[in-house]
Order: structure tokens, then sequence, then C-alpha cells
């Protein structure tokens, strides 16, 4: 058996990637997308029809030149995301204009607009997770969407604050970031060289689970953003684990041994009152790192966003 079957057993397999063929290959039973991921698709020359379809959407829709670039950009999310489910049994995940990441009632919004496009197209609300930045904003926004049946995926997630409050708020999915967790503390390998002897990007994610299990949150956890192999195949028993193509051909390709490294806990502790906003931003604020990785991450998705837009505004 390979590495990428045996995995399955322990945990769910979702493609990171808006690769149709990808997809088609390896059989993940879900799919993420963010925009740096769309705009790499939208540059494949098969996918033209993708944006040509989004201009005579956003002309048809009509408005201001603003609200076409912005109907365009939704709907090829929606056409990629409603081409990648004829692949996969499980979710899409649909990320939101990352540049509303401090507005709830805009990502509120901009989510139920989503939703409303894929229903449009027949594809369940049952099916899709819409991707938010793991703010304080955008988790009490999730928390809202919730209860009109809207599930999320909370991405962009580095400290354990921003877990932990995710958790209370009984958010669907989370998405912490093992990959970019190890590339700032490998850039300050100078102050932090005893702790790289432990992956501080898998250390992180198996506090989360831990916590999690002991404490039965129900909230998924998907391991994303991977460096290599091992990082993966440390966190075998993760609730989700999202993976590149190139990850998952190496996996494929592999029949080396994959044991188990989580294991849920069945004793259960008593849950902890909830954070305050308060709390969240200080708890956040001390972790030097993930307060660095969000903002980046949430400006290279508004940049990759801007670049998404800048295709449509020859086109419109």
């Amino acid at each position: 058996m390979n590495q990428l079957n045996a995995l399955k057993k322990f945990t769910t397999i979702v493609a990171d990637t808006s690769d149709i063929e990808s997809i088609r290959k390896y059989k993940p039973e879900d799919a993420t997308t963010n925009p740096s991921l769309i705009l790499k698709a939208v540059n494949i020359k098969s996918n033209q029809h993708f944006i040509d379809k989004a201009v005579k959407y956003a002309k048809q829709k009509g408005g201001s030149y603003r609200k076409k670039i912005i109907n365009a950009s939704d709907k090829i999310l929606v056409d990629l995301g409603t081409e990648i489910l004829k692949y996969v049994p499980g979710y899409i995940s649909s990320e939101v204009d990352a540049r509303l990441s401090f507005d709830k009632e805009k990502c509120i919004l901009r989510a139920k607009k989503i939703i409303n496009m894929y229903e449009e197209q027949g594809i369940s609300r049952k099916r899709v997770l819409i991707k938010l930045a793991s703010t304080w904003e955008s988790i009490k926004a999730a928390e809202e969407l919730k209860k009109e049946n809207i599930f999320c995926n909370l991405t962009l997630l580095f400290s354990f604050a921003q877990a932990r409050a995710c958790a209370e708020a009984k958010i669907f999915l989370i998405s912490p970031f093992v990959g970019r967790i190890y590339d700032w503390y490998f850039s300050q390998k100078e102050l932090f060289s005893s702790f790289l002897k432990e992956d501080p990007g898998v250390l992180s994610v198996s506090k989360i689970f831990h916590y999690y299990k002991k404490h039965n949150y129900k909230t998924i956890i998907m391991g994303a953003s991977f460096r290599n192999i091992k990082q993966i195949l440390d966190l075998a028993g993760c609730d989700r684990l999202t993976i590149s193509p190139i990850f998952l051909e190496e996996l494929e390709s592999s029949t080396e041994i994959v044991e188990r490294k989580l294991i849920p806990s069945n004793i259960f502790f008593q849950t902890p009152v909830s954070f305050s906003e308060e709390e969240f931003r200080w708890e956040h604020n001390q972790d030097a790192m993930a307060v660095q990785k969000l903002s980046e991450g949430i400006r290279d998705f508004g940049k990759d966003q801007l670049s998404l837009e800048k295709i449509f505004y020859k086109k419109i």
C-alpha cells in the first residue's frame, strides 16, 4: 500500500489546489482554494472559458464598474468550485476577499452572496465551506453564518488564541498553517535554533488537536501549508490534511510505513470559560509569529485578489 492510501486510513485527505487534473488523479475527499490558487488556475490557457463566462455574467448583472469587477471575481470563484465538486464527494472551500477580514458585516454579506451563487447552479450549501481569515471579526461572522447553515473554514490560523476562539464559537473547521509557522521560526533560527529540533508548525497543530479532543470540541482541525512530507506524516491522525499535488504525488509513490501520530483523548475535561474579545486580542498579540504571519497572509491574499481583478479590468 502506498503512503497516500495508508494516510487515508487515519486522516481525511483534502486537495490544496484548483487544478482539476490533479483532483481527478488523487481522488481527495474535499478540495480547498484560495486567491493564489484561483489566480494560478485562471492563468492556465485551458481555463480561459471561465474568465469569458465571468465577464459575460458581470456585464449581464450590470451596476457600477467596481460592482462588475466584484461580480466577475465571485463568479469565477464559484464556477471553479462547481467544476471541482464534480470530482470530490465532499466539500469545496471558497474564500471571501481577504480585504474584508476586519469587517464582520461585509464578510457575512459576501459569504451569503457566494452561497446564493452556488445554489443558483444547483450546489447545496451543505457542500460549500466559506473560507475566512482567522481575525476576531471573521470568527464572529462565521458564528453568525452558522445560524443560517452556512459553514466556514477559518484559515490563516497561527496562534493558539485563534484556535481557542474558533472552538468556542463552534466554527465548523479550522486550517492551521504548518509550513508558514515553520518558515517564521526558521527565519529566526539564530534566536530559536534549539526550538527547531522539533517542527514548530507540527507542534502547534498537535497542541490544538489534543486541546480540542480533551475538551470535546467538535470543530474540525485541518492541517495546511506543508513544506515537506515529514510534516504531513507527523500529523497522521489529524482530522483532515489539505495537501498540494506535489506532495500527493510523493505520498503516492512511496510505500514506506505510515504510523498514526495523533490519537484523540478518551478522557474529557470541563469546557473552559469563553474568551472575551479583549482576552483574545491580548493572547494573540503575545505571539509575535502569529501576528506577523496573519497580517502578512491577509496582505498576500489581498494582492492576489487584486491581480485577479486586474485580469477583469482589461475585459470589462
